[in-house]
């Protein structure tokens, strides 16, 4: 699930070098949802080929996990 995966990396050093082809798929999720800045394959590409990196964690994904973290 992207935002159990968005909880594990949070407090990661970045950038964050993605290897697991699941891993890659919560990012592209996050990434598009603005929750993360990320280089990720591109459409057409598998996914485990080529660099998939996390930059940061924005502060909309920050605010997400607080958000999570209240409900829980």
């Amino acid at each position: 699930m992207p935002m159990d995966f968005l909880r594990r990396i949070k407090d990661s050093q970045f950038p964050l070098a993605l290897h697991e082809e699941a891993d890659i798929r919560n990012a592209i999720v996050l990434e598009a949802a603005g929750l993360i800045e990320a280089r990720l394959p591109p459409p057409g590409v598998p996914l485990t080929q080529g660099l998939s990196i996390i930059f940061r964690v924005t502060p909309e994904g920050r605010a997400a996990l607080s958000k999570a973290e209240r409900t829980d």
